[in-house]
């Protein structure tokens, strides 16, 4: 058997069975960077003396300081395995909630997750969140329960009791992959003690116990609880006897290697899921069966930009292979070169001159790439957009401070906007106005303090934060509503109406492609009549954008086809910019009835067509009662029963409310909804009345009707913030 140290990485990266691709997720200050550290010392990538405090993914100074992951960071490493060796190509990622998505980029380009669930909290809303990202990509879980050792040194449990927590937090694992996985999947992605599926341990002592590690080595849960008995001295050379004989990263990586599919079955089920292109096609067959010889598809997960090299695009090979020097395409910008291609270790590039399918990558010389992109070598169909769980609801005005660095900070906002799509950016030319939006205050921060300040030296000035709307209606417009073009040779006719709450639904959790449809997508068509549409009004979808829906009904008229695109650019001009306060549109069907066109094309160019339907479409929307929608929070709060009543006060005095409380022992879990707007400031004064013993998490964050004897009052506040006139 040759040695891993003789073992060719690239020979290992043309076996797609003997390739694991796997994500670590969890909730914030479960484990995860330091059961990375114990990966990296097994692959001999870290010293074992610092592994478990060395944080060797945390690259950021901020990272480091704060003890929290801010960026997923990827690690290519070599297992041996039941006489075998395996390519393990591991991104470890954030467990704030702040940095979800990061997560939710890493996911697409791994087959495998590792949720860390610590020992002592259980199943928090974050590690919810992540494993619905995992499922949602198609990302097959196993589960590490992590931090056992203080059960046993600090709650000082017994056995029985520590039992009903680990099965407590597998039920519960189990319970969400049961109501979120495919049908397919529903059993087969169950976590299992007895199949090994299921591995407990110890990060930070280096030690860990799945079934198949035990019956192998002779062990019992009886080696841990002696463990941790006896003097200081005593349980520390327990410990470390037990780290040698059960060693954490042996574990984890065996149950990865036996529990995680190799792209080469994982594209299999993954790609019909991610790609919405013909899989008869030849690169439709290449993707699914992880061809070698196939079409070069690669799918961009994460941009970095460094000083010294520019932008670095990392992602994953689906298909084909990837050569270093050869040219490409974006399916956002065109023709480019991969100049340089590597693999990623902790931030260190190791060069190759190509990578094959089943791998992830990183290559340079690719210029304003965007996160979820395809890059091939001919046009193809992209994979579908990146979805994320949650959306950017607090904004902070920004500008430079110098006013000739200006060009620098338009630059410099678009280039973290490519890094993190999480960040939005609005640059309004009229106002002068620059808006960067962020998932929370705490990523907000990082953004502007860490990328913006100190990474690009760029001094600004920040307002305090401003809370996002969005726009919607409440009923049809009782009349259709006429859209005339200037030269009132063309005319439109318009319904505009709430969206059926299961479509807008389905169509935000990513079950239903967002996109222009093309004429035969049938797989659209289905899903949307599954969700709850009409069968045939599913049949005249012709774009869905930002959950909202466009549906063309008219009949007959033979000139539709060539202004269709201008059609659905204007539908989504007034969906990006609603007609309140220019806020973006959420979950709204447009239908167009009727039209009236010139004969002559010269007179109904977008110049006719694009006021036409967008004054129409405003007109309608005005008449179908419109709403403002908020963002609203679902939080959990943990803390001692004692403060029950301050909690309820607090959340009393922002507009929340109430909607569980939970005891368990002298602990209160508290379940609750805040409008983002009366959020800010929360983590502080739930401190202040807990006695900083409080603890709060995001559950979940939705759209919802501002009260109504509120709603002109924010229209009224948010159009004077855009300077926006009566008529605008």
């Amino acid at each position: 058997m040759a040695k891993k140290e003789e073992i060719n990485i690239k020979d290992l990266m043309k076996q797609p069975s003997q390739i694991r691709n796997l994500g670590i997720i969890a909730h914030i200050d479960h484990g995860k960077s330091t059961l990375s550290d114990s990966l990296l010392a097994g692959a001999g990538l870290l010293s074992s003396k610092v592994a478990g405090q060395a944080r060797g993914t945390d690259l950021l100074e901020e990272e480091q300081q704060r003890g929290i992951t801010i960026l997923a960071t990827a690690v290519t490493m070599i297992h041996h395995y039941k006489d075998n060796y395996y390519l393990i190509n591991l991104i470890d990622t954030p467990g704030h909630v702040d940095f979800g998505g990061e997560v939710t980029r890493s996911l697409r380009a791994v087959d495998g997750s590792l949720v860390v669930v610590c020992a002592v909290e259980g199943v928090m809303p974050q590690t919810e969140t992540v494993l619905k990202q995992s499922i949602r990509e198609r990302v097959k879980p196993v589960l590490f329960i992590n931090k056992v050792d203080r059960l046993l040194k600090e709650l000082k449990i017994t056995p029985e009791q520590m039992q009903q927590r680990f099965i407590k937090t597998i039920m519960k694992v189990n319970k969400m992959i049961a109501a979120l996985a495919p049908a397919d999947f529903k059993k087969e992605w169950q976590v299992r003690v007895e199949d090994g599926s299921v591995a407990f341990g110890s990060a930070f002592h280096k030690w860990a116990l799945s079934i198949p590690q035990m019956q192998k080595k002779g062990l019992s849960f009886k080696d841990v609880i002696d463990a941790y008995t006896g003097s200081e001295d005593e349980i520390k050379e327990k410990v470390e006897k037990l780290a040698e004989k059960a060693p954490l990263h042996e574990v984890v990586l065996d149950m990865t290697i036996g529990h995680h599919p190799g792209p080469d079955k994982a594209q299999k089920y993954r790609v019909p899921h991610l790609w919405r292109g013909d899989l008869e096609s030849a690169v439709g067959k290449s993707l699914v069966n992880c061809d070698p010889n196939g079409e070069l598809v690669f799918v961009v997960t994460k941009i970095t930009t460094d000083p010294t090299f520019g932008e670095l695009v990392f992602g994953r090979v689906f298909s084909g292979v990837l050569h270093e020097g050869e040219e490409v395409i974006l399916s956002k910008t065109g023709k480019q070169k991969a100049q340089k291609v590597f693999i990623m270790v902790c931030g260190k590039r190791v060069p190759l001159d190509s990578i094959p399918v089943g791998n992830t990558a990183a290559i340079i010389g690719i210029k304003n790439a965007t996160s979820g992109e395809t890059i091939s070598k001919t046009s193809i169909t992209p994979f579908e957009a990146i979805k994320h769980i949650f959306d950017p609801v607090v904004t902070k005005a920004i500008e430079a401070k110098n006013p000739a660095d200006l060009p620098k900070l338009i630059q410099v906002l678009r280039d973290v906007s490519k890094e993190d799509p999480t960040v939005q950016i609005t640059i309004n030319e009229e106002t002068g106005e620059h808006l960067i939006s962020g998932l929370g205050e705490l990523h907000l921060e990082d953004v502007i303090d860490r990328r913006i300040i100190k990474e690009r030296k760029l001094e600004v000035k920040v307002s305090p934060p401003i809370v996002v709307y969005r726009e919607g209606v409440s009923a049809k417009n009782p009349n259709e509503v006429e859209g005339k073009s200037p030269n009132k040779h063309n005319k439109f006719y318009l319904y505009v109406e709430p969206l059926e709450e299961g479509v807008y639904k389905s169509i935000n959790e990513g079950e239903i492609s967002e996109g222009r449809i093309k004429k035969k997508d049938q797989k659209v068509w289905e899903a949307l009549a599954n969700a709850g549409m009409d069968k045939e009004e599913a049949k005249s979808v012709k774009d869905i954008f930002q959950g909202n829906v466009f549906v063309d009904k008219t009949k007959g008229e033979v000139h539709m086809i060539e202004i269709m695109e201008t059609v659905l650019d204007a539908f989504e001009q007034v969906m990006k910019e609603g007609p309140l306060c220019r806020e973006p549109v959420i979950g709204v069907k447009v239908s167009l009835v009727d039209v009236k066109l010139h004969e002559d094309s010269i007179h109904r160019g977008p110049a006719q067509i694009i006021p036409a339907v967008r004054d129409g479409l405003k007109e309608a929307f005005r008449e179908a009662s419109p709403i403002i929608r908020e963002p609203v929070q679902q939080i959990r709060i943990d803390a001692p029963n004692t403060y029950m009543g301050n909690i309820s006060k607090l959340i009393g005095g922002r507009r929340g409310q109430l909607l569980d409380t939970e005891f368990e022992g002298e602990e209160l879990i508290v379940t609750a909804r805040i409008p983002v707007n009366e959020s800010f400031g929360f983590t502080g004064d739930l401190r202040s009345v807990t006695e900083g013993r409080g603890v709060w998490s995001l559950v979940d964050s939705k759209f919802e009707q501002l009260p109504r004897s509120m709603q002109q009052d924010i229209i009224t506040k948010v159009r004077t913030r855009k300077g926006l006139s009566e008529n605008q």
